[in-house]
């Protein structure tokens, strides 16, 4: 199906959002406990694990992560516990060299955790993950200057609700980059204000959409003439889905050795931000996020599999685009 060129398709202009040093992630953390088995349990069973680790978690902490692996700049807004498991994420964090600044710790705070089980055979992961109940975010926590020394903001999908709290769109403006995961709070607003919106395609289900059970080049056209900025959409294996030249393209995900996939979509995120900071060009950025968030899958925990920015840059060069794909 043939479609009209749109702003979506362009993105905002580089010329109005010059490349500034780094990439601004507001999100969460947690610890991470990841359990290997060869066959996911069946109720009131038993299994061995092949292996056990702790890993940080959480989508903006992993990003973030990802992004100075990447070789970029980047500060991270949230919130930690003062307790073991919120000790462990500032130090994974500090490992990468992530600026936590602008991180806060609560006292008698109770860091998130999640228990994942990762089939060994598929890589596919289960995840059990405890609600936050630290305090959050609010617009005092967003004062102008934290947006005036970056070029990207990425959004993670806890911080929804802060859509109408952004940096009004012009000159000199950060770019916003919004990890969409289900319906949450706000999401009306951020479609709106996001720059760059990029669910996976299980947002397609949500039943506030109305989308559930369409075709997928149709469920894509429906959300992108909703949203304000330029959608991108997530499929797995199958790679990512944009407009170019007012087609449905993909970048399928290469074949890759799979440990697990637990942080792809949150390094598909980060690698994304790094390639607009760059001023890459809407397809190569996409193959940029392909490439990363496949390569972060060859290990296990989401972090340990990251590569430098030249071994993406050379997978990236190597992947496909293919046009008028559903």
């Amino acid at each position: 199906m043939a479609r009209r060129m749109s702003k979506r398709d362009r993105g905002p202009s580089r010329q109005d959002r010059p490349a500034l040093p780094g990439v601004l992630v507001i999100g969460r953390g947690c610890r991470d406990h990841i359990a290997v088995v060869e066959k996911y349990p069946a109720e009131n069973s038993k299994a061995a694990m092949h292996t056990h680790l702790m890993e940080g978690g959480g989508q903006g902490a992993t990003a973030a992560c990802c992004i100075r692996r990447l070789g970029g700049v980047v500060r991270l807004v949230g919130y930690l516990g003062d307790d073991p498991a919120g000790d462990f994420c500032r130090e994974r964090l500090a490992a990468f060299g992530v600026d936590l600044s602008a991180m806060r710790t609560v006292p008698g705070g109770r860091t998130p955790e999640s228990y994942i089980v990762v089939t060994r055979p598929s890589g596919r992961r289960t995840i059990f993950y405890q609600p936050n109940t630290l305090p959050r975010l609010t617009p005092k926590d967003l004062p102008p200057d934290l947006f005036q020394s970056v070029g990207v903001v990425l959004l993670d999908p806890e911080t929804t609700y802060l859509a109408a709290h952004l940096p009004p769109r012009g000159p000199g403006a950060p770019i916003i980059v919004y990890d969409a995961e289900r319906w949450r709070q706000g999401l009306d607003t951020m479609m709106a204000r996001a720059d760059y919106f990029i669910p996976s395609s299980e947002l397609f289900a949500v039943p506030h959409l109305g989308l559930a059970g369409q075709p997928f080049a149709e469920q894509f056209d429906r959300l992108a003439a909703r949203i304000n900025g330029t959608l991108v959409v997530t499929r797995g294996r199958r790679g990512a889905y944009f407009l170019h030249d007012g087609r449905l393209c993909r970048v399928p995900a290469p074949r890759i050795e799979v440990r697990d996939s637990i942080g792809a979509g949150d390094n598909f995120h980060a690698a994304f931000a790094l390639g607009l900071l760059h001023g890459y060009g809407l397809v190569r950025i996409v193959k940029f996020a392909v490439a990363v968030a496949s390569l972060s899958c060859r290990a296990h925990g989401g972090r340990a599999g990251l590569p430098h920015r030249d071994e993406a840059l050379e997978l990236a060069a190597a992947l496909p685009l293919e046009a008028d794909v559903a």
